[in-house]
């Protein structure tokens, strides 16, 4: 029997979140008999001016949101509604329970903290009309499926079903290079523009690095405007789907800096899983996910201060020994615990049951 899901994505494909938690899991779906209708809300241009710091139309944005409103509200919808963290960004939950009265099993699924942008935001007017947006699609989900343990223990206090489906990535694309190297050592970083200044705390640590020698680093994602001064031996380039995996295959080492904040505890760290299915040792900030997904001195480090940050990076420079063994160990975590090959039957279940019951699903 054939399902219909009816996903409403925020961005189109140039979001990392569209591809990662909707668009690689449709050909298992397809071939499970579930077919998608994909409704982005915001199209691949708006994503594009993020990155680029360009500016975008508020003119075209109200359109983008009418086109939701009608798609929301009247338009035709299948056996199952998708919906990544919210319908209307910025809005009133009263818009987010139109879909509620469409009365169909709501699969909601998110992977990062978006209802801090409401609850701790600094205008108290803002946390007291839109701190609680998200809980009445919460509490009428069949199932919200979450990127970690933070985010489920919020879902769980509104959805009774709250599961973690981590952010996962198609290992047979994301593989080890194959080959030699030659050079120094080459400290990666991928990310966009908005996550660059996690990294600023350790910038002067990387220049040193490669001021010494020791060292190449490269920055992939970052706009423009992360150049500086500091980071005047980094290779900066920009983004694309087709090239990422190629660049990340250039990496000996990948790393991942967040602060200890509210924010950061909900990333799903995708990062890492990138890293790690591409045979790279990892260094990580020991903050939310991170913690769980490096293991220490297995297939990777923890690294909190400055300080810990410079003798992680000066162990694995200094011991290529150490960088291959954590690399092949987090290849295999990577294929077992965080693969789209692994996960994909659990979501194409997860959508059966709530389009066959409304039960709740373990």
């Amino acid at each position: 029997m054939t399902l219909r899901l009816t996903a409403f994505a925020r961005y189109d494909r140039l979001a990392a979140s569209t591809r990662q938690r909707l668009l690689q899991y449709v050909p298992a779906l397809n071939a499970a008999g579930i077919e998608v209708d994909y409704r982005p809300l915001l199209g691949d241009d708006y994503v594009a001016s993020l990155a680029g710091g360009g500016g975008y139309s508020a003119r075209r944005i109200g359109l983008d949101y009418l086109r939701r409103l009608r798609e929301v509200a009247f338009g035709p919808t299948g056996d199952v509604l998708w919906i990544y963290a919210e319908l209307f960004p910025h809005l009133p939950a009263l818009f987010e329970k139109i879909a509620i009265a469409r009365d169909r099993p709501i699969v909601f699924d998110f992977d990062d903290a978006f209802f801090h942008a409401y609850d701790f935001h600094r205008s108290r007017l803002v946390r007291r009309v839109l701190g609680g947006k998200l809980e009445p699609l919460l509490r009428a989900a069949t199932v919200c499926t979450c990127g970690n343990a933070y985010l489920r223990d919020y879902a769980a206090q509104f959805c009774s079903n709250a599961v973690i489906v981590p952010t996962v990535v198609d290992t047979d694309r994301y593989r080890p290079l194959e080959g030699d190297r030659t050079g120094a050592p080459v400290i990666g970083w991928i990310g966009s523009p908005s996550t660059w200044k996690y990294v600023q705390p350790i910038v002067q640590t990387l220049a040193d690095m490669v001021r010494a020698g020791r060292a190449r680093v490269l920055v992939v994602g970052a706009a423009a405007d992360a150049r500086s001064r500091d980071s005047s031996g980094f290779e900066f380039v920009d983004w694309s789907e087709p090239s990422e995996v190629a660049d990340i295959q250039r990496m000996d080492i990948g790393i991942m800096p967040l602060p200890d904040d509210p924010w950061a505890r909900g990333k799903s760290g995708y990062k890492l899983i990138q890293y790690m299915a591409c045979g790279l040792p990892v260094v990580a900030s020991p903050v939310g996910v991170n913690s769980e997904i490096v293991q220490e001195g297995v297939n990777g480090l923890l690294a909190s201060s400055v300080a810990e940050w410079r003798a992680a990076l000066d162990g694995l420079l200094a011991d290529g020994d150490a960088r291959c063994r954590m690399g092949s160990a987090g290849r295999r975590r990577a294929v077992a615990e965080y693969s789209l090959q692994a996960h994909a039957p659990r979501v194409v279940d997860i959508i059966r049951t709530a389009a066959a019951t409304g039960s709740k699903v373990d």
